[in-house]
């Protein structure tokens, strides 16, 4: 029992850690999105 909630505890903390790196990459676009348009502008 004590296995299971460890790999649940584990996997949790792995899927929110790759979500907050997809938002990092999602922002990071955007910024580069941004300097583009005052570039063009």
């Amino acid at each position: 029992m004590r296995k299971i909630i460890a790999s649940i505890a584990l996997s949790s903390a792995l899927l929110l850690s790759a979500c907050n790196t997809v938002q990092g990459v999602g922002d990071d676009i955007k910024s580069v999105g941004k300097a583009g348009e005052r570039a063009i502008d």
